[in-house]
């Protein structure tokens, strides 16, 4: 498969920018405008990307109110599910111009599917790149159907096995599609960090050789900067307006400024992680003369020995090099030498350097 993957102009994987995406998902409200005014907010927060859920109550879950269609635990406790769905889903009326709004101000437009149905819809509104959500891994069908469509695939992996994990890439693999990233995720809302393991974004790209990068249901960003400079090379957060407007996402959903102060510093880990390099900066290059080096610590006369009264290792770095004090030591001074001097090979007596 590809270790680097293109999603419309850019570039994902080692050597490239981070890819942040948005994910708006239940938090537009049912508020069309709201929608707009989320990408809007998301593009001017930093995102590379904008992301929905194209599903409908019916293609998710049927209408039934028997127990294992009831939420017993975590945020949406007492929910049924096909309500829930009902109250959470993005029309798909609105996708097409949501798609083109984004696309109007510059920012990527991305949807996951979660049938058939919705794949053959994205590909009605030409969408160029689709996303797997961590609960639809196990959906063989659909990876395949997806798969088949040639497009890259963003894939979450939250409680799937490593075996599961496999099963889906095969399948994507099987269908000649190669542009894949995985996206590690702990499934739960909010996560939390003793869940989120992100050391296996380094194994996970050691096992599939593509980019890896984390889906990240966590509060604030010390999860996703920690994973980027653990190597993440796509970071999908949750976005919303104000998380006082109560939708069934807000609660654990970034607001603008949290966004946008954690793509400042995923940027900021980027150029602090840089690249294997071990040449001298111009700052550290200031910095260099204020390393140690041998200085004359005590007046000298011409003929006398140097020795550790009258010589010492000390800041800053003008004198000989430390590593010479040990051969000095006991040689005899050419010329008188004032305290304060830095010591130099042509004050010392018959040297053989």
């Amino acid at each position: 498969m590809n270790k680097v993957i293109k999603l419309k102009n850019k570039f994902i994987g080692d050597g490239r920018p981070v890819y942040i995406i948005a994910e708006m998902s239940a938090n537009h409200g049912g508020d069309f405008n709201r929608a707009k005014e989320i990408i809007h907010a998301a593009k001017e927060a930093g995102a590379d990307c904008i992301k929905v859920q194209t599903y409908t109550a019916d293609t998710i879950t049927i209408d039934c109110d028997k127990e294992y269609f009831q939420i017993k635990k975590g945020t949406w406790a007492g929910e049924n599910l096909y309500k829930l769905y009902q109250k959470a889903y993005t029309p798909w009326q609105w996708q097409a111009e949501l798609k083109s709004e984004a696309e109007r101000i510059g920012i990527d437009f991305l949807s996951t599917p979660f049938d058939k149905t919705a794949v053959d819809f994205l590909e009605d509104i030409g969408l160029e790149f689709y996303k797997i959500a961590s609960f639809e891994v196990i959906d063989i069908p659909l990876i395949k159907y997806v798969a088949s469509k040639g497009k890259p695939i963003i894939m979450s992996t939250g409680m799937a096995t490593l075996k599961e994990i496999k099963e889906a890439v095969n399948v994507i693999k099987g269908q000649g599609n190669n542009n894949l990233c995985l996206l590690k995720c702990s499934s739960a809302y909010p996560a939390i960090p003793d869940d989120m393991n992100l050391k296996t974004i380094n194994n996970l790209k050691e096992i599939f050789n593509i980019p890896i990068g984390l889906s990240d249901h966590s509060m604030g960003f010390i999860g996703a900067v920690t994973a980027v400079a653990l190597g993440a090379k796509v970071i999908e957060k949750h976005f919303c307006l104000s998380r006082e407007i109560k939708t069934p996402d807000s609660s654990f959903s970034m607001e603008p400024d949290e966004f946008k102060e954690m793509v400042k510093n995923i940027r900021l880990a980027e150029r602090a992680i840089g690249k294997v390099n071990y040449d001298i900066s111009p700052n550290e290059e200031v910095s260099r003369k204020h390393r140690k080096s041998i200085f004359i610590v005590k007046d000298i006369k011409k003929g006398e020995k140097f020795t550790e009264e009258n010589i010492r290792v000390i800041r800053p770095a003008q004198g000989l090099l430390p590593k010479y004090y040990d051969d000095i030591l006991g040689k005899y001074a050419s010329m008188d030498i004032e305290r304060g001097t830095p010591l130099d090979w042509d004050m010392i007596l018959n040297n053989n350097q």
